[in-house]
Parts: structure tokens; C-alpha cells; sequence
């Protein structure tokens, strides 16, 4: 009955000439001048690490120096090889090229340790031995030279602030990739599973937590149970790998004494990991402990560069912190999201306020809104939690600035997407996240929110920000709404069903790509169009008290192009943002917004 009511209205608006107002999507935009520049090494070249990041930092009004794509691509067993020959990043030009960012005056930089020692995250999880790198100019350095190098450059510019991007390993490496198989992933993710030894105080050393790792929590050697047999030597590889990663990450900190207060700060994400005393428990532990002022270690890889962005932001503008109302509904903030967590939803919500300088508020003392969506505690409300959200977002609170969370990892399908399409302003919000990992999502959301409201009181905005904002906010909307929960699932379908392939990777078998672009050509356009809808009719904070007074702006024209598939994979996709003139706010009539 409502959404007739509401059919109505909006049919009796359309005839009395106060339809939405549609602005046409630009071609070309002009671009910014004079803005600081950050000089990125990303972790790869996934959206999440990459085009993502690019839009928060011009959403800040900064420009973000990458590196030529090629350098930091990770090729999928069986894809065409980069241009250095192998699947993983070029780590001699990356070296190179951030030494000529310094020679070039560069002063701020976010720099993946994965892959600069390893040529990506995905590579770091393969390596079980080191590997030199010969440079162009003859010289060949071992990794913890390469380190040391590199920081002792850096280090020589007081002027330098450098985040430093590092990650605990996860669970077991990535299939499909060096010939790792699904047989091996989920014997090697259970075998990392098992409890291990608890280490303390002075027992926790690189040498006593690797000396630990085959065995469980009484001291016996852990069973590696797998359906088939493993390739000979995959366990020793394995944990080669691990114990690789764990003291190159020992050096960083040992390589980082004697240089300059604030100069260089360490971000460390804890990568797929799992409620259990798993093999990663002392890792964390030890490398906790190495933490100096500044640094951090928290759940969640994908989003490091959004939060070390943010963080530089926040430092630069005297943030100062902000007092936040945490609602949480679904019932199960208690415990991990998913599967992939080893804290509950409240513990790491925690540990990132405190890293944001954010103070739990009650909701009428509160600066910012945080609204979460957890899994259902009772499979029969999941309508009900869906409800009391949606209400709290169109209610009074919708004036406070919100920051929207999807914890639900899927468990609610379409429904409270399209709830929220329906009945509320998705393109008010500050920021919204719920396409991967729960630990991820949480940085996700909470680094774009926090620097679009700092931004909003200490930043300068500009048509360049202000669209750079807006593409944040589309990108993440429209990937989880519309190719998430709808398009992926038919694709995943295409694929197998129609084409015989592998939706892992569009080249084993080699399959008919050029098919499985359309597909998601036609499949977005007919998914996006009512999330699009929504988006042209919304408005967007603007400006806010006590530094200026309140202001909101219309979103204009919203058009997606440039479809891709950035592994030639199913999980994630790639797109343009294009976006027309933003207009004078729209005014609302009963509840949707027009002129």
C-alpha cells in the first residue's frame, strides 16, 4: 500500500512539472592544480587497492602519484605474464621509482611493504625463500638491503611522512595462483587453523614463534588432512612463506630505529584470519609488541591504503577526534561478521575508533551516526532489524552525518538493499561499505566517513573534490547493491553453465571474455538504474557548523562505463564514474526528493 502511495505522488509530480532534475554526465572534467602529492605504491592493482584510493585522496585534495600499472599487476596462473616476466610485481622499478619520487621533491608517502619485497600480497604468501633484486644499475640487493635502503633514503628529508604498509599472512595462500590448488588451500587453511603454543613475554622471538609453527597447543605436530594428496613439500613451503613474511617485518621495525619522530608510521592489516589460537596468534602478539608511537595493527588488508590515507589527512588538518552513536542492529555484534575475522564486530570497531580518534557518544551528544547492519541473531527478524534500520536512517537522525556499515555478509540477499533504495537518500550518506570481508568493510566505511567529515570542516572544497567525494560514495554502492548480490551471481552462472569455464580466472580454460564483459554490461545497466535513480535524486552535505554554515548540494547525472574485470575473475569488477553538474538541492515531496 505504501509504495502505491507513494507511485502516486510520484506520478502527480511528474505531471505538475517538479520531476527530478537530471544533469548530463561530462565527458572530461578539468582537473586540479597545485594539490600536494602522495606518492602510492599500492599493494596491487585491484579496485579496492587502486582506483579506490585514488578517489579518497582527490575527495581530500591531494593527488596520488602511481607507479605504471604493469609494475604492481598480479597476473592468475595460466594469464599473460607482466612485462618483467613473471606473475607478480616488478620490485627493481618500484624501488626506482620511489627513490625518483624523492630526487623529484615528493614528501608524503604510502608505500606497501608486500609489494616492494615480494611484487605484491598475493606473491608475498608465495615466496618461501628470499630473492634479490638486481636494479638497473647493476647492483643486486637482498630484500632487508632493499628495506634498509629505501628507508635510509627516505629517512634523510625531515620533511618526509611516510606510511608504511605491511600484513600478518593469512590463513593459507591464494588458489589459482604459482600452482596452488583448492585442494591445497583448504588443507593449508585448516592446518594454520589449529591452535599453536601461546607464547609470552620473552619466549616471543621470530626464532621461538617459527620453531612453533608445526606444532598444535600440546606440543604433538599438527595433522595436515587434505582430500587429495599434497605436492611434495607444500606444508615446508608454506610455512617457509610465513616465516619469511614474519622477519621481514621484524627488520622493518629493527630498520626503522634512530629515524625521526613521526616521520615513518607502520600499518599492519591481519589478513584471513579466525577466532581459533590460530598460527597467526603469535605472530600478532609479537608484532604488536614492536608498535611504536603512532603505529598500528588492525583487522583487515584491502582497506590499508584508505586508512593511511585518511590518517595522513587527518594528522595534516589537526583533527582532533569526533564523538560518534554506534547502533548495531541484527544482534550479533558480539561475535566475528564471518568467518574470516578472529575478533567480534564490537572489539574491531573498537580498535578503529581509537585509531580515528573517535569517542562513543549517546546519539543526541553525537557529531557522526555509525549504523550496522550485523547477521541476524534470529533468522525469522532479519525483515524486523532491516526495519528499525532503515527507519533510524529516514527518521530525524537523517540529519546527523552517517556513516551506513553492511555486516550482514550476505545473510539479508536483496532485501535490504532494496529497502534502502526505496525509502531513503543513499546519496546523503558519508560513506558506506559491505562488499568484502567484515574486517575490511569496517575500515572501509569508517576511513571515507571519518576524512569526508574532517574534509568538511577543515578542507577546501572544490568541484574536483566534491566529485571526487561522490564517486566514493557511487563506487561503493553500486558494486555491492547491484554486482554483488545481483549481477556476480548470474555471471558466476554464464560462466560455468554456458561458457564450461572457470570463474576464478577467464583463462583456465581460455574463454570467451569479450561474452562475459557484455553479460556485465547488460547486467549492470538493468541493475544500477533504480540505485541510480536514487543517487540523482539525493543531495549531499556540503558543508557543515560550527566551521561554515550548514549547506547540502544535489547530485546530478550518474553514468557507468568502462566495465572490466581487473584478474579476469569473477569476485570484483571495475568501472568508470561519470557525473553531471551537481544542481541546487532537491526538495522533497513526501519523502522523495525532487527540485
Amino acid at each position: 500500500m505504501k509504495r502505491r502511495f507513494l507511485a502516486a505522488a510520484l506520478a502527480c509530480a511528474l505531471l505538475t512539472g517538479c520531476g527530478p532534475v537530471r544533469t548530463e554526465p561530462a565527458d572530461t572534467e578539468s582537473a586540479p592544480a597545485d594539490e600536494p602529492v602522495i606518492a602510492y605504491v599500492p599493494l596491487d592493482d585491484r579496485p579496492d587497492n587502486a582506483e579506490r584510493v585514488v578517489y579518497l585522496a582527490d575527495s581530500l585534495g591531494y593527488e596520488l602519484l602511481l607507479p605504471a600499472a604493469d609494475d604492481y599487476h598480479t597476473a592468475l596462473d595460466g594469464q599473460p605474464f607482466n612485462e618483467n616476466g613473471t606473475q607478480s610485481g616488478d620490485r627493481a622499478d618500484l624501488f626506482e621509482w620511489v627513490l625518483a619520487q624523492e630526487e623529484a621533491g615528493c614528501d608524503r608517502y604510502i608505500l606497501s611493504l608486500d609489494q616492494l619485497l615480494s611484487g605484491g600480497l598475493v606473491n608475498s604468501r608465495a615466496m618461501a625463500a628470499e630473492e634479490p633484486v638486481t636494479l638497473s644499475d647493476g647492483r643486486t640487493l637482498g630484500e632487508l638491503e632493499l628495506l634498509e635502503e629505501l628507508i635510509a633514503v627516505l629517512a634523510a628529508d625531515e620533511n618526509n611522512r611516510v606510511w608504511l604498509l605491511d600484513t600478518v599472512m593469512r590463513l593459507a595462500a591464494t588458489t589459482g595462483y604459482g600452482g596452488f590448488g583448492l585442494n591445497e588451500y583448504n588443507a593449508l587453511r585448516a592446518y594454520g587453523m589449529a591452535p599453536r603454543p601461546h607464547l609470552t613475554g620473552a619466549e616471543l622471538t621470530v626464532e621461538n614463534i617459527a620453531a612453533d609453527y608445526p606444532l598444535g597447543a600440546d606440543g604433538a605436530p599438527v595433522p595436515v588432512e587434505a582430500e587429495e594428496p599434497l605436492p611434495e613439500g607444500a606444508v615446508e613451503d608454506y610455512l617457509s612463506a610465513r616465516e619469511r613474511k614474519l622477519r621481514l617485518s621484524d627488520d622493518l621495525f629493527h630498520s626503522l630505529e634512530g629515524t625521526a619522530e613521526g616521520q615513518f608510521r607502520v600499518l599492519i592489516g591481519i589478513d584471513d584470519s579466525s577466532e581459533e589460537d590460530s598460527i597467526q596468534k603469535n605472530e600478532i602478539a609479537y608484532l604488536r609488541s614492536l608498535l611504536r608511537e603512532g603505529d598500528a595493527l588492525l583487522s583487515g588488508v584491502d582497506d590499508l591504503a584508505f586508512k593511511a590515507v585518511a590518517k595522513l589527512y587527518l594528522d595534516e588538518c589537526g583533527w582532533e577526534g569526533a564523538r560518534v552513536s554506534v547502533q548495531y542492529f541484527g544482534g550479533t555484534e558480539d561475535r566475528p561478521a564471518c568467518a574470516y575475522d578472529y575478533q567480534p564486530l564490537e572489539t574491531i570497531m573498537a580498535e578503529h575508533f581509537d585509531f580515528f580518534g573517535l569517542t562513543e557518544a549517546d546519539p543526541g551528544a553525537c557529531e557522526l551516526n555509525i549504523l550496522v547492519l550485523t547477521q541476524p541473531a534470529d533468522e525469522t527478524k532479519k525483515a524486523d532489524y532491516i526495519a528499525a534500520l532503515v527507519g533510524e536512517l529516514s527518521g530525524d537522525a537523517a540529519a546527523v552525518p552517517t556513516i551506513l556499515i553492511d555486516a550482514g555478509n550476505g545473510t539479508y540477499g536483496t532485501m535490504f538493499h532494496e529497502l534502502l533504495t526505496e525509502e531513503t537518500e543513499l546519496g546523503r550518506l558519508l560513506s558506506y561499505a559491505g562488499f568484502l570481508d567484515m574486517a575490511i568493510v569496517t575500515g572501509t566505511a569508517l576511513s571515507h566517513g571519518v576524512a569526508r567529515y574532517a574534509f568538511l570542516h577543515h578542507g577546501e572544497q572544490t568541484e574536483a573534490t566534491e566529485r571526487a567525494f561522490l564517486r566514493t560514495v557511487a563506487d561503493s554502492i553500486l558494486k555491492d547493491f547491484c554486482y554483488k548480490n545481483i549481477v556476480r551471481n548470474d555471471i558466476l552462472s554464464f560462466v560455468r553453465n554456458d561458457l564450461q569455464g572457470n570463474a576464478d580466472n577467464f583463462w583456465d580454460p581460455d574463454i570467451d571474455r569479450a561474452a562475459i564483459l557484455a553479460r556485465l554490461e547488460s547486467g549492470m545497466e538493468a541493475a544500477a538504474a533504480p540505485v541510480i535513480a536514487n543517487l540523482e535524486r539525493s543531495n549531499f552535505i556540503s558543508a557543515l557548523p560550527p566551521t561554515r554554515e550548514y549547506a547540502e548540494r544535489g547530485w546530478g547525472g550518474v553514468e557507468l562505463t568502462g566495465y572490466c574485470f581487473p584478474w579476469d575473475r569473477a569476485f570484483e569488477i571495475g568501472m568508470d564514474i561519470r557525473l553531471g553538474d551537481f544542481t541546487e538541492p532537491h526538495e522533497s515531496v513526501l519523502g522523495i526528493y525532487y527540485r
